[in-house]
């Protein structure tokens, strides 16, 4: 069975204050935001309406006159960082970057079980499960091509079957760690779409967007920005070797820049 812990939802604010939002800056300069997403609220508005994280990006204008905007996604249930553009040249520059692959994109995964190897990588293409499903996808021998690399960080060694992958995205379609991930039969702690985790009550998606590294300007060092660990991902890290950050100061986390708007 999964530890207690794991079982507790992350419950994002129902109304996120302006504070609250600029809270979770982890990076500003002239052109780009990174923020820490929390896990359970959707980036933008889907088709049942409700609230999503775009409707708190006013927040996060620092003196431009318009609030900035999703420079990519993630799922609802998946936290960490989220790259924001600031204005329209931005988007476009960021957009071509993420386009060509050339933004670095490293996630932290709890599964359940693992991989026998140290490293890997799954190449895997996919489809569409069904259209009545929306965005569920499968591996599909005709679908898109999908390629994630993966390395083992650590083993749980108290009884359960639990391991923390870093997973790097080499293509960017949907849902594909968790596909990925559950066609090696080793799915993510928390899936309830892909892996065994109930519909209802039980463990949060244990994904977290740990990093990424932006090329962004052609004369300096491409800009990476560290994510922490949310807190329902902690107990089961933390029995698969992982230490705290705050302990160890490992974590290279950059916090929001005071650069000029």
């Amino acid at each position: 069975m999964l530890p207690k812990p794991m079982l507790l939802k992350p419950m994002p604010p129902k109304e996120m204050t302006p504070e609250q939002m600029v809270s979770r800056l982890l990076y500003r300069d002239g052109l780009m935001l990174v923020i820490d997403k929390p896990a359970g609220l959707a980036v933008h508005r889907g088709p049942k309406g409700g609230e999503s994280l775009e409707d708190h990006f006013g927040a996060l204008r620092f003196g431009l006159p318009r609030a900035p905007a999703l420079a990519h996604r993630l799922d609802r249930d998946t936290s960490g960082c989220l790259v924001l553009g600031r204005h329209r040249k931005a988007l476009a520059q960021l957009g071509k970057l993420f386009k060509s692959g050339a933004i670095g994109k490293t996630y932290w995964a709890v599964v359940e079980g693992g991989p026998e190897a140290a490293e890997g990588q799954i190449e895997l293409p996919l489809g569409r499960l069904d259209v009545s499903r929306g965005w569920w996808m499968k591996h599909d021998p005709s679908g898109q091509p999908a390629v994630t690399k993966w390395k083992v960080m650590g083993r749980n060694s108290f009884g359960t079957a639990l391991t923390w992958l870093a997973l790097e995205p080499l293509t960017g379609r949907t849902h594909q760690l968790r596909v990925h991930c559950a066609a090696m039969a080793w799915p993510i702690v928390g899936d309830a779409i892909y892996g065994t985790a109930p519909r209802a009550g039980g463990p949060p998606l244990h994904l977290h967007a740990r990093e990424v590294v932006v090329p962004l300007y052609k004369n300096r060092s491409a800009i990476r920005v560290v994510a922490p660990i949310p807190e329902h991902m902690r107990a089961a890290l933390s029995q698969s070797g992982w230490c705290d950050e705050n302990a160890n100061d490992e974590s290279g986390l950059r916090r929001a820049s005071t650069a000029s708007p």
